[in-house]
């Protein structure tokens, strides 16, 4: 498989200097009491915002400051044609930087932080698919400057480096049992063919036949995660999307192991009791736990798909939250699993959980020492691009060549990506009709 060439651009070590006046005035917020903020702006991106630390006038930013990062931009082959092009307002794509003191939000619908001056970082992305490049590390001049020394003194680091990805598109809906193809550019190729079924009722090992045999360890996991909660009344259940490669050999699996039901007097799987799905991978003869998905109902204005996957190391390790957020139910959005959060004080690396739209992430472990297989590296892990409520989708999933060392590690990201599809619809309100492939005559009809 031959991937696609992404590029990851990150603005990170951010730091703010500023001359301390004699005779402060009483209306200006001063940065060492009050947190700054900066928007982050590249174009046909999405604006982002970071909190910016205070520096004394005084103080150098250390060597050996470790990479913290404010904001990502994953950048395809396109974005950066896109971004080359020329216009007759600049030569060269630029990131821009806006710098405020003060705290971030509003009141009253007036912007709290005052602006105090505006960065822009010229970027030349050519040949940085294959080469990593530096575009700025250090202080620059922000705001007002009325005499030598006496401005604002900003501190970033602006880089871009490869970040290639294996691509693969659904060409139908998961429930429909489609092909999954490899893109490169022009070119798709068929890699994958998924098979959706119904676990019968009384049956708790997964769905497919193809394994010969499956341990009782193994059945066990998969009770463990369902029987307790099975009852009566409206629930979505027994669910299971298999993955196979091209001579029909099952790489992954996807099994709803605790059903989807509606919480008491509402006609919505709520937070406090989720369903869930395990990502299983062959081993041994049979399915082995690889990760787990829990998938609710948010309440409130945004309504929307709330999620957490988790990874399984093995059967006696405690498992690792990966990411935990919310998706738009109407709109759908990418499930993003990036593992570039900044290092805190403790030293220990924090994984980045994101949507589109963006939202307010939480999530947690440590993968500097170990727990995550793959903890020699860190950054973008995987992403998948689903549709709303309604809506035909056939969801694109990105993989890190990093996080990819065999068929069986891609298949394990396609049938993640499956579940997420597959839980927008396993959460819809319970007055709310499904499609005929996801329902047969052991449930409900209204979904």
């Amino acid at each position: 498989m031959d991937p696609c060439p992404f590029v990851r651009l990150t603005v990170g070590n951010l730091a703010l200097k500023i001359p301390v006046a004699s005779k402060p005035a009483q209306s200006v917020v001063h940065p060492s009491l009050s947190p700054c903020f900066c928007k982050i702006e590249l174009k046909n991106f999405p604006l982002q915002t970071a909190v910016v630390p205070y520096f004394p006038p005084e103080n150098q930013f250390p060597d050996n400051q470790l990479q913290t990062l404010a904001a990502t931009f994953h950048l395809s082959k396109a974005d950066i044609d896109k971004l080359a092009q020329k216009s007759i307002f600049s030569a060269k794509p630029c990131l821009k930087i806006a710098v405020y003191t003060g705290r971030r939000g509003s009141t009253c619908g007036v912007n709290s932080g005052c602006l105090l001056g505006k960065v822009s970082v010229p970027l030349d992305l050519a040949g940085t698919e294959s080469k990593a490049c530096v575009f700025h590390n250090g202080w620059i001049s922000v705001g007002k400057e009325t005499k030598k020394d006496s401005s604002a003194r900003f501190h970033l680091n602006v880089k871009a480096e490869p970040d290639p990805r294996f691509v693969f598109q659904f060409d139908g809906e998961p429930e429909c049992s489609p092909q999954v193809f490899q893109i490169r550019g022009n070119i798709r190729q068929p890699v994958f063919t998924c098979k959706f079924s119904f676990r019968n009722t009384g049956d708790r090992n997964q769905g497919s036949r193809s394994l010969r045999s499956e341990p009782s360890s193994s059945r066990r996991w998969l009770s463990s995660f369902g029987s307790e909660r099975e009852r009566l009344g409206k629930e979505r259940k027994g669910w299971s999307i298999t993955v196979h490669d091209l001579s029909g050999s099952p790489v992954a699996a996807a099994s709803m192991v605790t059903p989807f039901v509606a919480s008491p007097g509402s006609g919505r799987v709520s937070r406090s009791n989720p369903g869930s799905w395990l990502i299983l991978r062959p081993g041994g003869g049979t399915w082995k736990p690889w990760g787990r998905l829990e998938a609710w109902r948010e309440r409130g204005s945004s309504d929307g798909l709330g999620y957490r996957f988790e990874l399984i190391p093995d059967m006696s390790a405690a498992a690792i939250v990966l990411a935990e957020s919310t998706l738009s139910s109407s709109k759908g959005g990418k499930f993003v699993i990036d593992l570039g959060g900044g290092s805190g004080s403790n030293g220990r690396v924090t994984p980045k959980s994101s949507t589109s739209p963006a939202c307010s992430p939480r999530s947690s472990g440590d993968f500097r020492y170990g727990l995550w297989p793959f903890a020699v590296h860190q950054g973008f892990v995987m992403s998948a691009g689903v549709e709303g409520e309604g809506k035909c989708s056939k969801p694109r999933v990105e993989v890190s060549v990093q996080h990819v060392n065999c068929t069986e590690d891609a298949a394990a990201y396609v049938a993640l990506a499956a579940a997420v599809d597959l839980s927008i619809d396993a959460c819809r309100l319970f007055s709310q009709r499904l499609r005929k492939e996801l329902c047969n005559h052991h449930q409900e009809l209204l979904g």
